[in-house]
């Protein structure tokens, strides 16, 4: 069970990345935004998603 939990995870993680990468912002942010997202795991996740996925732009001009 803890195996499909971590590969989810991994899953989840690398489609945020991907869509951190398409984001228009500059690459410093988004080298600094998907290493934190990589970093984080589960929390890190959570709050892109839920939080800073529509501020990015914002943030990172």
């Amino acid at each position: 069970m803890s195996t499909i939990i971590y590969l989810v995870g991994v899953v989840l993680s690398v489609i945020a990345v991907l869509d951190i990468l398409k984001k228009p912002i500059s690459l410093v942010g988004k080298i600094i935004t998907a290493v934190l997202v990589l970093c984080t795991s589960w929390i890190g996740l959570a709050v892109y998603y839920l939080y800073a996925k529509d501020h990015l732009t914002d943030w990172f001009k």
